[in-house]
């Protein structure tokens, strides 16, 4: 803490004067976390041993008058849902998950009312008017069922509060409000039996009825002592909402009549640096948080002393990731939304993946592979779980939908881990909740207690191992829910209401905190984050049923009320910083956008005399050049592997890849990388190119030698659909093809290769002579130039080779539309340097590599296009003068030889480095 911070002043007045009566003392704070940090402050300004005095949240301090505990969201949701059971006829009660999507808003809302003290009938018969008011119908004395529903449940809300009122108090538990309205009841037998003590109420700003009942009747008496933190620049302007309520306070409180108003400090208007800084989207806020830090540090700044406050909680995470190593001490304390939680997500997981399995099919458990994956490959169960075998078995053998005993097969080597995880979950909520239970402890257990980082996952597992077991109490007291969406649809509703509360050592280190937790605190160095509207402040939104009008008339808190809340935080953490960081989101628009905090604006316009204030923008850096296309030079390996693969053999597709990308050809032939296995839930064109490829090959193979005949032709569609079947259990393995986009795929699969035949019987019909020579052969041909450094193989598989009336051809299928255009070439210096050529090359290296076995015979080389099948056969032709020639001439295989010949030369020379083409 600074020397001259509120808790310091407080603990001279508790040394100066109470000292003799240190026991009898309670000293009453906004929050729990400011109590270590104020004990310290006694400990560091006391010149001898003494007994610490008792100090107490305001939330506990009113427990204790009320003398009734404090339930969490999640109890109190369960017991108002138990209440609501026992006043609803059975026939109108909603299931839970129903019933939480109003209960939540309208606990609120009975809380406000209470923390307020007002007559919950009044205001409650009041709500039932204005929505009778507001009903309509379309005839004038008769109300549909939709109505008379509606304004039912509005006529219940008496019902509703003051049955459960009665419950808790019976039970002596209740929430906030509850608690504070018998604590006002209950204030006088209190202060009575406790006369001897004398309370301080140290640091508040905003009271609702009920404290400032408490604080009140405890001044008036002579038992308590009250000490504002408010500066002079707030008090004295009017209109500053930093005041609001201590001007409120000072003006109307009977106690300011006869007595001074401690404390008006005059910190705000010392010297300060206030650095503005907006950056895109909240990522950019927290790479700045993480610099920031850096270059304290650098500083031998004590981190103690510097507080980074985050307006937005969903930045907790990413700044964690973005602080520098060198920040060897660190403290957070906030509330952390439960939904966001890493352990949460896990479950989650688990309830989706099982709850599917479940739905999926009445008679089987299944699972899809997504929602497998997504839980073995969870970050929390790495090194616990050992599923690198299924991960690689499901995206090899291209399983999407997977059985239960098959996930347990395809794991292989059991672990207890992941015996539980697959568990199946029957109908029993408790036994999936302890199924639940057991992998959270498992978790637990393996974490390594040293690392800082696993200290916030076991707060993270914590608060789900708490949700779990208050969901445990709740289905044990209601064994008539016994279905899995039930349980699932009751645990999204409970996290909703549910949070992390990080709570560490504030004395050591960097302090991360939420908005509320810096009530009280002052700090050197504060970095304030998503100061934008709708973060800081939070906005106008009003989670209430409550209108504002009637807010109004009652005295309940409105968003003008909260905006004031949210100025006093954001001052009094500038009140006594010497140095401000105000980070912002620069963008409009997105899912965490909006315009710069009205507290930006506000302090460029009244800003005061002493205080220093830069605003700038800090952009992602941003290359000059957006992208530098890869230059790879050829390294002595690099001509080691490419006098590999030459000896091994060059294919058409290698020498087309490295036309396109020299960089693809680097990545796929000398790298050898292939694409990482994935399972193919939809079936890709090139999968769909080999299932018919591989149909034609079967088909026709009975026929090789042959002279095809309209019976041969006739047999093959009787096989047709059987041998389609085949190949896609060959290709697709376990993937699914009887329903959704791979059924369509398997029907345009027989399709195209059914119009092929089709194609193919009608060619036989109109005298066409076609022998099958060969079907998927692999040929080869051996360069032996000068002009090339080694000698290099060409090799490669030929779809189809055929004799067609005495023409030789040598056929490649596409599944891809091809046209004509597509394989004529016009000029020969063209044919490397485009990439459109690449299709005639491939061709024509067939052509090339055939050559010796076709001597003295007429050569066609060409391309099927399943696309495009009317215009059947597209031969290769050269045509430099539109005069069309489709018959391969040694001419056209010299002048192939010749470019061919260039380009080996050029990627097989060692000062020919690969280049990225962009």
């Amino acid at each position: 803490m600074i020397p001259n911070s509120f808790l310091s002043k407080i603990a001279q007045i508790v040394l100066s004067q109470y000292q003799k009566n240190t026991t009898n003392t309670i000293i009453v704070l906004p929050n729990k976390r400011a109590k270590v940090f104020l004990l310290n402050e006694i400990q560091i300004q006391s010149q001898q041993t003494i007994f610490a005095p008792e100090i107490i949240s305001i939330e506990d301090f009113v427990q204790e008058i009320s003398g009734i505990r404090s339930i969490d969201n999640i109890e109190l949701l369960f017991q108002f849902f138990a209440v609501y059971c026992s006043v609803t006829e059975t026939v109108k009660q909603e299931s839970f998950e129903n019933f939480a999507n109003w209960a939540k808003t309208l606990l609120q809302d009975f809380n406000e009312i209470d923390r307020y003290l007002l007559e919950p009938n009044k205001i409650l018969k009041y709500l039932e008017e204005i929505k009778e008011v507001e009903h309509w119908s379309v005839s004038a004395d008769k109300k549909t069922d939709l109505i008379e529903k509606y304004l039912a449940f509005w006529k219940l809300l008496p019902t509703y509060y003051h049955a459960l009122y009665a419950h808790l108090k019976n039970e002596k538990i209740g929430y906030q409000g509850l608690i504070y309205r018998e604590a006002v009841s209950n204030l006088k037998s209190f202060s009575f039996e406790n006369k001897e003590a004398t309370y301080i109420f140290a640091g508040f700003n905003a009271l609702n009825h009920a404290e400032e009942k408490i604080v009140q009747y405890l001044l008036s008496i002579n038992k308590a002592e009250i000490y504002w933190d408010i500066d002079t620049v707030f008090m004295q302007d009017h209109y500053h909402d930093a005041g609001l309520f201590t001007r409120r306070f000072k003006k109307d409180w009977n106690h300011y009549k006869s007595n001074p108003f401690e404390f008006i400090v005059n910190d705000f208007s010392e010297p300060k640096n206030i650095q503005i800084i907006g950056t895109p989207k909240s990522i950019g806020q927290a790479k700045i948080v993480g610099d920031i830090v850096n270059s304290l540090k650098d500083k031998n700044q004590n981190l103690t002393n510097v507080a980074v406050v985050l307006g937005e909680e969903n930045l907790l995470l990413p700044i964690l990731y973005s602080l520098p190593r060198q920040v060897d001490a660190l403290n957070i304390t906030m509330g952390y939304s439960s939904k966001n939680n890493p352990v949460q997500i896990l479950v989650s997981k688990l309830f989706k993946m099982h709850s599917s399995a479940i739905s999926r099919n009445s008679k089987s458990y299944v699972f899809y592979y997504k929602e497998v994956l997504d839980v073995v490959t969870h970050p929390l169960l790495d090194g616990l779980i050992k599923a690198e075998k299924l991960v690689s078995i499901v995206n090899k053998d291209n399983f999407t939908f997977i059985p239960h005993k098959k996930v347990l097969e395809l794991n292989g080597k059991s672990s207890e881990i992941f015996d539980l995880i697959f568990t199946k979950w029957e109908n029993n909520p408790i036994l999936i909740l302890e199924t639940i239970a057991t992998i959270l402890i498992k978790i637990k257990d393996f974490l390594n207690k040293d690392i800082e980082e696993e200290k916030i996952t076991k707060a993270f597992l914590f608060s789900i191992f708490k949700v779990i077991n208050k969901l445990q109490s709740y289905f044990e007291n209601n064994p008539d829910v016994n279905n899995v969406e039930t349980l699932y649809a009751i645990y999204k509703q409970v996290i909703d209401v549910a949070e992390v509360s990080f709570e560490g050592e504030p004395l050591n280190g960097l302090q991360i905190m939420g908005v509320l937790e810096s009530r009280v605190l002052d700090f050197d160095t504060v970095i304030i984050t998503s100061v934008n509207e709708g973060k800081f402040p939070a906005g106008k939104s009003m989670n209430s049923f409550i209108p504002y009008d009637v807010k109004l008339e009652y005295g309940l808190p409105t968003f003008k009320e909260k905006d004031a809340i949210y100025t006093y935080h954001f001052y009094h953490l500038l009140q006594r910083a010497k140095n401000i960081y105000l980070l912002y989101n620069t963008e409009s628009d997105g899912l965490d956008a909006g315009e710069r905090s009205r507290f930006i604006t506000q302090l460029l316009v009244e800003k005061q005399a002493k205080h220093t204030i830069t605003e700038r923008i800090i952009n992602p850096n941003v290359p000059e050049i957006a992208y530098q296309p890869m230059v790879i030079e050829k390294s002595e390996k690099v001509m080691d592997r490419l006098k590999e693969i030459a000896s091994k053999g060059f294919s058409p597709s290698a020498i087309t890849s490295y036309i396109r990308n020299p960089i693809q050809f680097y990545f796929q032939k000398i790298l050898s990388i292939r694409e990482a296995d994935e399972v193919e839930e939809n079936i890709a064109v090139n999968t769909l190119g080999t299932i018919i490829h591989g149909a034609l090959e079967e088909l026709y193979k009975p026929f090789i030698g042959k002279i095809l005949t309209e019976q041969n032709i006739e047999t093959c569609f009787k096989l047709l659909e059987e041998e389609i079947i085949a190949q896609f259990k060959l290709v697709y393995k376990e993937g699914e093809i009887k329903q959704g986009r791979n059924l369509l795929a398997f029907e345009v699969a027989k399709r195209n290769v059914f119009n092929f035949l089709k194609t193919e019987l009608e060619s036989i019909k109109d005298g066409d002579a076609i022998k099958i020579i060969a079907l998927e052969k692999t040929i080869e041909y051996e360069i032996n130039s000068p002009k090339l450094p080694f000698k290099v193989l060409l090799k490669g598989n030929v779809d189809r080779i055929e004799m067609r009336n005495g023409i030789l051809r040598i056929i490649d299928y596409k599944t891809g539309k091809v046209e004509k255009r597509n394989v004529v070439l016009k000029d020969w210096d063209k044919l490397i340097e485009d990439s459109k050529n690449d299709k005639i090359i491939q061709i024509l290296t067939y052509a090339y590599m055939y050559q010796d076995q076709c001597i003295n015979q007429k050569l066609e080389v060409g391309i099927i296009s399943f696309k495009n099948l009317k215009s059947g056969f597209l031969p290769f032709e050269f045509k430099p003068e539109k005069n069309g020639e489709s018959i391969i001439t040694s001419e056209i295989l010299e002048n192939f030889e010749t470019e061919l010949i260039g380009l080996l030369k050029y990627i097989l020379d060692p000062s020919k480095p690969f280049e990225e083409l962009i």
